[in-house]
């Protein structure tokens, strides 16, 4: 058990400096992680969620004069919605399973932003928020991972990194509350959970700090380059070790 908290203290400072830094990558990061230490794949999910709620919100709060709550409202409301139902498949789907097509997507995503994410750019129209939320929201419910698709979407969006922070914070905190109590509903937080994230806590607080530091020094694209490359090593021991 000292290990798992170990594991988790280091994994969640990491994963918050991320967040700060780039926007997003909270769940990418610790994902690689939790499935691995927590009891189901269900309750990773949870405390992944819960922690980067937290960690969301204060940033969200920081720059809540930057966002546009026209971009912002659509995508949020379809992840909401379409996650409901997304948790509510998780519980028929056995670990491996998941574990698998966990470690596909953090190749493909990786792969994706490494080579075409700067090529695509998404007008803020309603049927790309709907698309874009619908995917999230799968993505988010099934493997606490919801930020690619969204992230597709702010980047283009967004007017300036300000309103792209913003955009991202407030929509993680809010999609993560959401999935929150979707999760509560099922049983998913446990009182593991509960003890994980006392442990969580304090580190991304201070992930958050650190990054705050680092976050007009540092090339986010340096940082965002080792999270892709990391993801995709990951995504294939995860293929490897998946049991």
């Amino acid at each position: 058990m000292t290990e798992a908290f170990i594991f988790v203290f280091l994994g969640v400072m990491a994963a918050s400096f991320i967040q700060r830094v780039t926007g997003f990558g909270f769940g990418i990061f610790i994902m690689t992680i939790l499935p691995f230490i927590m009891p189901s794949y269900a309750e990773a999910t949870a405390l992944s969620g819960t922690l980067a709620m937290v960690t969301a919100f204060l940033t969200a709060v920081k720059y809540r004069k930057a966002v546009n709550w026209k971009k912002l409202l659509p995508i949020l409301l379809t992840f909401i919605v379409v996650s409901f139902f997304a948790v509510l498949l998780l519980g028929s789907v056995n670990d491996r399973s998941l574990k698998l097509v966990l470690g596909v997507i953090m190749i493909v995503v990786s792969i994706y932003f490494f080579f075409l994410s700067e090529r695509i750019h998404l007008p803020p129209t309603l049927p790309v928020q709907f698309g874009m939320g619908s995917l999230s929201a799968l993505m988010g419910g099934l493997f606490a991972m919801q930020g690619p698709p969204a992230i597709v979407y702010f980047v283009s969006s967004a007017e300036d990194k300000d309103e792209y922070i913003a955009l991202t914070q407030w929509y993680f905190f809010l999609g993560n509350l959401a999935l929150t109590f979707f999760r509560a509903s099922h049983g998913f937080l446990t009182p593991t959970v509960g003890k994980m994230w006392l442990v969580g806590l304090p580190a991304g607080f201070l992930g958050l700090y650190l990054g705050e530091k680092v976050y007009k020094k540092l090339p986010a694209g340096t940082i965002r380059k080792v999270v892709y490359a990391y993801m995709a090593l990951a995504g294939i021991l995860t293929l490897i070790f998946a049991r």
